[in-house]
Parts: C-alpha cells; structure tokens; sequence
C-alpha cells in the first residue's frame, strides 16, 4: 500500500476531452452539410462591453467557426432597453437558420434577465435555462430539450472518465441555478444519491466527506479543503476564483473551489482550475446547438 504522501489523483484533462467532443461535432456538422445542405447556427446576444463577458462570448464565436457552426452576432448599446432587447430575441427565435439562442449573462441592471430569458423559444434555449426546460430536468421520466451546458459538462466529464455514478454518493457544493441546482439533477437522473450543500448548511466538512463524487460549485476559493476528502473521490471542480498572485504579471491567478495541491494527495481523481470543467462548458454549448439544429434538418 502506498503511503499517503505518494499518491497522486489522476488529473482529469478537460481540454483533451473537450476537443475529442469537438472533432465528434465538427464530423456530424459535416455530414449535415453534405445531407441536407444545412449547418447548426447560434446566436451569441451580447449587450454592453463588460470585459469578461466580450471575451466569453469571442471563445464561443471561435468555437463555433472550428466546428463549422455558423455564428450570428448581435453586440447590443449597454443602453438598450429592455423591450428592444425582447423585439431582437424575438427575431432570432423567428428565424429558421437560428437553431440556438445564448444571451449571454450578466445584463445591465435595468434589464429584467428572467423576463429576457423566458422570451427565448424552448426549441433554441441552448443554455438549458428555460423555466420547462428546468421543470422538465427535475421531473422523473421526463427529458428538457436541452441540459444546462456546464452540469452537462461535469457528467461528461465523469462518464468519459469511467467513473459510474449509478448508486454512488455525491455532494453537491453551492445550489446556484446555472450549476448547483441543475447539476444535482442530472446526478439525481444518474441514480447517484444526492446531497446539495450550501451557505446555510452546518457541519459541511462531514457531509462533503462522504462523498464518492464532489462537484464544487460554491464560488469561494479553495474552500474544500485536502482533509475533507474522502480517499478516492472523484472531484469536479467548477469554481473559477481570481486570487492576488503577485508573481504573476496579470497579478493574480485563477484557483478552483477545492485546495488542488492537497486534494491530490487523497482524491482518486480530480480536475483542474483552468482546464477543467471551462473547455467542457463551451463543448456542451456547441453540442446542444448540434442537437437542437438536428431536431428542425432531420425530418
């Protein structure tokens, strides 16, 4: 038996599955064009100039272009209101070269985003957030036309990873609608046992270590600590927290939910922060693009 000091987890190479996903896409996009004479389209709806958002969207567009789905932008004036933004949704749901719809989040505040969101038609509600299509996640039996992209994406990341989920235990950390809450769904579809921890709940350190599968979604860096692992656990880190790092020309770096260094020493597996669960996001999003654009070309 090897001493604790000498285990390593193996490391989860979300990039390299990503683009395995990727080139699946790229040759089934392929074939719809060369079948139907059609290709996939998204609409990225971007409103304003947030730094971090321009950004998240340009490696959407990419994506996209590597793919070979085609890409219809609509940068939007920060100032825009919020009846204009519903008549531009509107459009898009109305064309039919349009198979998703991806307004991308945070709005300026004087914009209602769930208001903007419901308008989005359930056939092109790619990022899987319509009120039915979340209705639908959580009901027995019953299938959303699209899955959230990032819960999507830690599921993939398990299943190509080998790692069963039917039967096991899994802890969920944070409950935010965009991961927590979606993705302990799709565990609960799994036949996982499911626990959601979060701000309020007491005594986190006895639950999470329970657990045979982590999914750190909280939003606070390096919350999870090595010794609140259990000894083989697989970990799906979703947190991505900028912390100061002088040494660092941008000044700080990026670190995930769990305490990666230590979590090795004991997780049977684990992904990292970058790398991890982001390039799967995006994955996910081109995927439900796929599906969505298949469902309206395959009659």
């Amino acid at each position: 038996m090897a001493s604790q000091s000498e285990h390593k987890a193996t490391v989860i190479d979300g990039k390299l599955i990503a683009q395995t996903i990727r080139s699946e896409i790229a040759e089934e996009v392929r074939q719809l064009s060369e079948k139907y004479g059609k290709v996939p389209g998204l609409a990225v709806v971007i409103v304003g100039n947030r730094k971090d958002s321009q950004s998240y969207v340009g490696m959407k567009r990419k994506a996209c272009a590597e793919v070979g789905i085609q890409s219809f932008d609509m940068d939007l004036p920060e100032q825009i209101s919020e009846d204009e933004l519903v008549s531009k949704v509107h459009e898009l749901n109305a064309n039919p070269d349009v198979h998703g719809i991806l307004v991308q989040l945070p709005l300026p505040k004087h914009i209602n985003e769930e208001k903007v969101l419901s308008e989005i038609s359930l056939a092109k509600d790619v990022d899987g957030f319509h009120p039915l299509n979340i209705g639908k996640l959580a009901m027995k039996d019953r299938e959303p036309l699209f899955q959230p992209c990032t819960p999507k994406g830690c599921l993939e990341l398990l299943h190509r990873s080998g790692i069963s989920i039917k039967g096991k235990r899994a802890v969920v950390v944070g409950r935010s609608n965009i991961v927590g809450l979606p993705v302990s769904l799709l565990l609960l579809k799994a036949d996982a046992t499911v626990t959601v921890v979060h701000s309020r709940s007491n005594d986190q350190e006895s639950i999470i270590r329970e657990a045979d599968i982590i999914i750190a979604a909280a939003g606070q860096p390096m919350m999870i600590k090595g010794s609140w692992i259990k000894p083989g656990a697989a970990v799906i880190d979703v947190g991505t927290n900028a912390v100061d790092d002088p040494s660092r020309k941008s000044g700080y770096r990026l670190v995930g939910d769990v305490d990666f260094k230590e979590a090795c020493k004991i997780a049977g597996c684990i992904t990292p922060v970058p790398g991890g669960v982001g390039p799967m996001t995006v994955a996910m999003l081109l995927k439900n693009t796929l599906e969505g654009a298949k469902r309206v070309i395959v009659q």
